[in-house]
């Protein structure tokens, strides 16, 4: 069977690799190229945020930890990293933590907060984790292409809508909407754990380190389509990151990227026909987890691509 995949994000890609190395005719379009999406500004770490429902985002992302715990072994860039987590408040272990075998509560979190946890997680390195998938898939026979689409393609027996914000316009689905999220890289200065902080809604405390560089985050500032980066909120970054790692405030800056999450009140990972017949499978809206939904999500697509 002949398979389109429209959108190459990590959900797109991770669903054009599940069934491409399943047998299918994987052909995967899309407008923005891998390296040009949302995912190639993610700081990457395998946590969900920002998505819902929980029971079924929780069984998505221990299947993707579980996978890329695996690909840690063989694929650089992908490196589980220990780090610690803190909240202003006291909050029960997350759902989906059963696979993490060593989660530990913090004896004593930083001053103002309440609880925290520290646990090794898989940090995957963007730059150089899109264009390995993108290898992956063209070894399994797939392929992308450029295409400026103006709805999802009608010429296939199936196609699955990886769109992302892309979905308001290929679903019709305006519950698809823009979390904004402003980032920095500063040069490694030999830093290998993460750290993560409670600070507020719309302000997120984030240092995630990778090969050559450290990611540093960041906002969550929903329904804003701003694209610009904006230098004040890069300086209020920095400062609210530095307090927990002050090596930040001295390491170089070496660029400053802006992300939109496509959020949505729920992840939508269902089949569909449309009213010419045509099979559907949609999945998008994953708000700030589409890495750390990406495998169990893919697995998922291939099961709704088997049930015919």
């Amino acid at each position: 069977m002949r398979v389109i995949v429209v959108g190459a994000g990590v959900i797109g890609l991770s669903c054009a690799i599940r069934l491409a190395e399943s047998g299918y005719e994987v052909a995967v379009l899309a407008r923005d190229l891998p390296l040009e999406t949302t995912s190639a500004v993610a700081g990457a770490i395998c946590y969900p945020y920002l998505s819902a429902p929980v029971d079924r985002v929780a069984g998505w992302a221990r299947a993707s930890y579980q996978e890329f715990t695996k690909l840690a072994e063989n694929e650089p860039s992908v490196q589980l990293r220990h780090g610690q987590e803190f909240k202003h408040a006291v909050t029960p272990d997350p759902v989906w933590t059963d696979v993490l075998s060593d989660l530990r509560r913090v004896g004593s979190p930083p001053p103002g907060f309440k609880d925290g946890w520290s646990f090794t997680a898989p940090v995957i390195e963007m730059p150089s984790y899109l264009p390995y998938l993108v290898k992956r898939l063209e070894s399994a026979g797939g392929t992308l292409t450029r295409a400026a689409l103006s709805g999802l393609p009608t010429d296939a027996e199936l196609v699955v809508n990886c769109t992302g914000l892309g979905a308001r316009l290929t679903a019709g689905d305006p519950t698809v909407t823009p979390v904004r999220g402003q980032v920095l890289t500063v040069e490694q200065f030999g830093l290998t754990e993460w750290l993560m902080a409670d600070e507020g809604p719309h302000d997120l405390v984030y240092v995630f380190p990778r090969g050559k560089d450290i990611v540093v985050g960041g906002t969550s500032q929903p329904d804003s389509w701003d694209l610009a980066v904006d230098p004040k909120t890069a300086t209020a970054i920095l400062d609210r990151a530095s307090a927990f790692v002050p090596q930040l405030r001295k390491a170089k800056v070496l660029r400053h990227r802006v992300g939109l999450r496509p959020a949505r009140p729920a992840v939508r990972c269902e089949a569909v026909r449309t009213a010419s017949g045509q099979r559907v499978i949609h999945c998008y809206g994953h708000g700030g987890s589409g890495v750390t939904l990406s495998w169990g999500c893919a697995d998922e697509v291939l099961d709704l691509v088997r049930q015919g």
